[in-house]
């Protein structure tokens, strides 16, 4: 009888391994990574024409008002959500191979609602002598100017990035025990997002449908829809890699560098709901934190390099 309890917990958890591992090579292996962009592009274009010919019935008075239809710039929303989607999902295939690569696509994401948010912007400029004081060109002066900033602040970063690859880092059975951790988190990740997308933008279809909100129509409300409840995930997850880390290594350098990570993202999230310049000082200010932490934590690694160097050498 005790044989067969082992015996079927054994079974049990080779079940569980295996449908992990199915899990695993479903959603983050490199051939779906690469069968999904090419489909991201196909129904980005696809989106594009869709929301062209609506804003044309809209138009045609077909089509009641709505700012989403209000001009064929705002058409571009469509496919930049598509791609933000696309985004989403590198975030979580980044995650089990690198937390650098893992953050960055945080900027990139937000980089890209930015982005999206200036299409928008366009469409509401009005060419006045007073520039400074008319509140759309000034969203617009802030969005660009946020934009312009955060691309450079992301390449800053990933050049980081390129450093520290081009050293040699040790692998070791902690580091492999962590990725492990990674890996499931990933997993976990999937379901949780799917759930998160498909409840955001269902309760936003009703409530236009139904117009039981006042603000449901505004772009600035469809800005915040599923990405503020994401990054606010983020945060839990970031929080969580950082304490696992810790159970793999408690140097100075790594617990301050995701420590660091988790300031950024939080910061990312705060600039959620906030208008006109706090919002991009905000989304700036993260993407700085996150570029200056790298930064100070390859330094500590050269010199941890050099050290180690001293020791082997004797001198």
């Amino acid at each position: 009888m005790c044989y067969t309890l082992m015996n079927t917990k054994g079974i049990s958890t080779n079940s569980i391994a295996y449908a992990l591992k199915r899990f695993e090579t479903l959603f983050l292996s490199e051939t779906t990574r690469k069968t999904t962009e090419k489909y991201v592009v196909g129904v980005a274009i696809a989106g594009f024409i869709i929301h062209l010919s609506l804003i044309a019935f809209r138009h045609w008075g077909i089509l009641p008002e709505h700012e989403l239809l209000s001009n064929t710039l705002v058409a571009v929303y469509t496919p930049f959500s598509i791609i933000l989607i696309y985004e989403v999902y590198l975030l979580v295939y980044y995650l089990p191979k690198s937390i650098s690569k893992y953050i960055g696509k945080q900027y990139e994401i937000i980089t890209l609602i930015v982005i999206r948010k200036i299409f928008n912007d366009i469409s509401k400029i009005e060419f006045t002598p007073d520039w400074f004081h008319v509140k759309g060109d000034l969203q617009f002066t802030y969005d660009i100017t946020a934009t312009l900033l955060l691309f450079f602040l992301i390449s800053l970063f990933y050049k980081l990035m390129a450093k520290r690859k081009a050293s040699s880092l040790s692998v070791n059975e902690n580091t492999n025990r962590f990725i492990a951790t990674k890996k499931w988190v990933s997993i976990a990740l999937i379901p949780i997002l799917v759930f998160l997308a498909l409840y955001n933008f269902t309760n936003w279809a009703l409530d236009i449908v139904y117009h039981t909100a006042s603000d449901v129509h505004t772009l600035k409300e469809l800005n915040n829809i599923f990405f503020e409840d994401f990054f606010t995930l983020l945060i839990l997850t970031d929080v969580f890699l950082l304490l696992v880390s810790l159970l793999y290594t408690q140097t100075f350098q790594h617990v301050m560098r995701n420590s660091g990570f988790v300031i950024s993202t939080v910061l990312i999230k705060m600039s959620f709901g906030q208008e006109g310049i706090i919002g991009s000082i905000l989304t700036v200010s993260a993407v700085v934190i996150g570029v200056l932490f790298m930064y100070i934590y390859l330094r500590y690694e050269k010199i941890e390099s050099l050290q180690n160097s001293y020791k082997q050498t004797g001198k």
